[in-house]
């Protein structure tokens, strides 16, 4: 389990009904640590690494003969299409404006000295086949709107430059020296920028120097190693980097691990960082200084709810809002916090459209970590499986984590 998995775990306990966290809410995960033999994945997503990115217009490749290739994501535009049967799939997803561009699962390799490192696996949408095929190349990957191209690191974390993945020919087009050394990397929501954050130290890099007890052994830990962001322009590769250390709890508590990942909020215009206390978020401005909520933003929370801001911006996901025997969550208004409607569901992943998202659900038969996608629409209890199940074992094959993007 990641620490937003964690998170969402010590609110189901709870039959979490509230959609802020509590200010003692990294006590109540540090008591679920203790009680279940949990990891600490990167952030990002592990989740919940998980990247929404927004439209943009992306012209056609052409072929050898100088024809138009269209992109399988593009060519499905307009259809519902799930796989099932298979998990992790191995055919394109997709619904409505959303497709899932890429999946990744994670491996803990042990060090001689005990030290483990998290190692990502990414499978991404053969844009010519239609299916997922697995590019073991990568230590992180972000598709950008219109599935036409793709951000990658290197497997050295943290990386020296970020390179321009054409998902087509699968081969990179061009390498963007980024200052700092970076360990993860988003599309602004027009894809023409990227925030890339910024560590001194390798952030999925478990340390047994500074191991913790979690049940009856001990565990290597991350340490603190964000330094800040860059803004880079995809086009000219020109970057502005700024300083913005990880988030310290008072009494100097863990945050998120080494300093959670920054990202665009929901129109490119602010950086948003999620911290794992009351508000659960902070906005910075494109230099890095804390600045007030936008007016629909305010109850955001892409940890619990990863969807975010509906694409009309009326409904932003809310979190988990079942019990101990039921699953569901909820959509709020953006001004008050308030729900609108409840859902089925586990939890919100992207808006397909301003009435249908993509969800996590628990597979019929199935326990807590044994989810499925599925299509839930608001107003209506209807549930449509769009993925087979996860596995719920830690670090296993068949424990995939999503990557959306706009198709």
């Amino acid at each position: 389990m990641n620490v937003e998995e964690l998170v969402r775990a010590s609110l189901r306990e709870q039959a979490a009904d509230t959609v802020t966290a509590p200010a003692d809410l990294a006590d109540r995960v540090l008591a679920v640590r203790r009680r279940r033999r949990a990891r600490t994945l990167a952030g990002a997503a592990a989740t919940t690494a998980l990247v929404i990115a927004a439209a943009v217009a992306v012209p056609a490749a052409l072929d050898r003969d100088g024809g138009a290739t269209r992109l399988a994501s593009e060519i499905s535009r307009g259809k519902t299409l799930t796989d099932v049967d298979q998990s992790p799939p191995r055919d394109l997803i997709a619904v409505g404006d959303q497709a899932l561009a890429a999946y990744f699962t994670v491996r803990m390799n042990k060090q001689p000295n005990r030290d483990e490192i998290l190692t990502r696996t990414y499978s991404v949408l053969d844009q010519k086949t239609g299916k997922y095929e697995v590019d073991a190349r990568w230590a992180y990957l972000a598709v950008a709107p219109g599935m036409r191209t793709a951000a990658v690191l290197e497997r050295q974390l943290p990386a020296g430059r970020v390179g321009i993945l054409d998902l087509l020919t699968k081969k990179v087009t061009r390498w963007i020296p980024v200052e700092g050394g970076v360990g993860s990397v988003e599309f602004s929501p027009d894809g023409e920028r990227l925030i890339a954050t910024t560590y001194d130290k390798n952030p999925d890099h478990f340390y047994w120097s500074e191991k913790v007890q979690v049940n009856d052994t001990m565990e290597p830990q991350r340490v603190y190693s964000r330094t800040g962001f860059a803004i880079v322009d995809v086009e000219s590769g020109e970057s502005d980097r700024h300083e913005v250390p990880p988030y310290m709890m008072e009494g100097d508590l863990e945050g998120f691990g080494p300093g959670e990942k920054l990202r665009f909020n929901n129109d490119g215009t602010l950086v948003y960082e999620p911290i794992n206390m009351a508000p659960g978020r902070i906005f910075r401005d494109l230099r890095g200084k804390v600045v007030a909520a936008p007016p629909k933003e305010a109850h955001v929370d892409l940890v619990m709810a990863p969807a975010g801001l509906s694409p009309n911006g009326e409904l932003v996901a809310g979190g988990f809002a079942g019990g101990a025997r039921t699953t569901a969550t909820e959509v709020l208004d953006p001004g008050t916090g308030k729900r609108a409607a409840k859902l089925k569901g586990q939890e919100l992943l992207a808006w397909a459209d301003d009435e249908r998202l993509i969800a996590w659900d628990i597979a019929p038969g199935g326990n807590e970590f044994e989810n499925r996608l599925v299509l839930i629409t608001i107003g209506s209890d209807k549930v449509v499986s769009l993925s087979g199940a996860r596995t719920p074992k830690d670090y296993s094959p068949g424990r995939w984590e999503p990557v959306f993007a706009k198709r």
